[in-house]
């Protein structure tokens, strides 16, 4: 991996901590513009996703709390 891959994926990572609605909005865009790079069926990414969609609907709880 690159120097610049590096620097990207922390500024990915630190938008994702930082401003989680931001980096959501980013990666819709990009997935729509780049389907390809989203189109792994691979199991492990489903449980990451299910695994975020559950962290998101604990976020909402706490929020309303």
């Amino acid at each position: 991996m690159s120097n610049l891959d590096k620097s990207i994926g922390k500024i990915l990572l630190d938008l994702q901590k930082d401003d989680p609605d931001s980096f959501k909005k980013l990666m819709e865009k990009d997935q729509e513009e780049n389907p390809e790079l989203f189109e792994n069926n691979d199991s492990e990414n489903k449980e990451i996703e299910e695994y975020n969609v559950k962290i998101d609907e604990y976020n909402k709880k706490i929020d309303e709390e």
